[in-house]
């Protein structure tokens, strides 16, 4: 996270978790939940970093690589998409957008490293040149009922449909869903943007937009849920993240087979639990003793109180769901698509 940025947002009273660097409030975490869903927030996702693909190449190595079909992306949307093992199992979720003729991926930041790292194994001869860019750029999330009356203040396009982007200035604007945004910005930006949206805009941490990730079924692979899931348990090939029309890609053929044979047994379910939840916990039934049923893919307080998760949950034990072993503290767990 870059050092400037960072410091201008404890200079806002900003509180950062020690350990992931993540923004966790600016002084009322307990304020800024119950404000979630209600009233218009502003967040710094210090969880997420953007990669630029770079190139001539740089169209056809994504396509290459990656479950949905990037030859076809336009200009004025951006993308789920996914990068699988050989096993088809997911390694980062991405949304992928045009920048001209390069390309812009925005991943959960414990996986920025590995994933340029490993994607850069397989650049090879390709002319494709892969940038963190970290250093750079920010990302800010805003959402709630005067979301698009922020961003007008602000002087910022505002996209007309959700995964529609528009761009002014070199700031790209993301329309995730009716009152729901991700504006990409340099870093020379900051302190304007952050003034400007602030006046309708509450600020808030980390913990609420994974709330509202929560509620609006947005999958996000993060490192202790790397090589978890194939893509069609987390639903990925209903939010657009999974072409099955296109070539070859890392995974391809178990991503194909499991759609064809009609296997997936595991699907995305929102839950709720009294106890905390986090990434990578293990869910299990009583019914099933051999293994664990379920993993918590992304968790958050719930501004009702308790934990709210999206995990992925063999369907058939959803109804009778314990956290980390079959005698712990029982779940509620609902299909996200029934």
């Amino acid at each position: 996270m870059n050092p400037n940025w960072r410091s201008f947002l404890e200079s806002a009273e900003g509180s950062f978790d020690s350990h992931t660097c993540d923004l966790l409030n600016f002084g009322d975490a307990a304020a800024e939940l119950q404000a979630a869903g209600k009233q218009t927030l502003l967040v710094p996702l210090t969880h997420l970093e953007q990669i630029e693909v770079s190139g001539e190449d740089a169209k056809s190595f994504l396509h290459s690589q990656f479950t949905s079909d990037i030859n076809h992306l336009p200009e004025s949307q951006a993308q789920h998409s996914g990068w699988c093992s050989d096993k088809g199992r997911l390694q980062a979720s991405f949304l992928v957008w045009r920048d001209g003729d390069n390309y812009r991926l925005l991943l959960a930041g414990d996986l920025r490293e590995a994933t340029q790292k490993r994607l850069q194994m397989f650049v090879l001869r390709s002319k494709v040149k892969l940038t963190a860019l970290g250093d750079a750029m920010i990302q800010l999330g805003i959402a709630g009922p005067q979301a698009t009356e922020a961003l007008a203040d602000a002087s910022l396009p505002c996209p007309a449909e959700p995964m529609a982007i528009s761009v002014r200035d070199g700031i790209t604007v993301i329309r995730l869903e009716t009152d729901r945004f991700i504006v990409a910005a340099p870093l020379s930006a900051m302190a304007r943007l952050w003034q400007q949206l602030s006046v309708k805009a509450r600020p808030a941490g980390v913990p609420v937009w994974r709330w509202l990730d929560v509620e609006a079924a947005f999958p996000l692979v993060t490192l202790a849920t790397k090589e978890e899931f194939v893509p069609q348990m987390a639903d990925f090939d209903k939010i657009g993240g999974v072409s099955f029309h296109k070539g070859c890609y890392p995974g391809q053929e178990v991503v194909a087979r499991t759609q064809y044979l009609g296997k997936v047994k595991r699907h995305l379910f929102r839950v709720h639990s009294q106890q905390a939840l986090k990434a990578g916990d293990p869910l299990y039934s009583p019914e099933n003793p051999d293994q664990a049923c379920g993993t918590v893919m992304s968790a958050a307080p719930a501004p009702s109180g308790g934990f709210a998760a999206l995990a992925v949950v063999q369907s058939n034990f959803s109804h009778n769901v314990h956290l980390e072993s079959r005698e712990g503290p029982q779940v509620q767990a609902a299909a996200v698509n029934p």
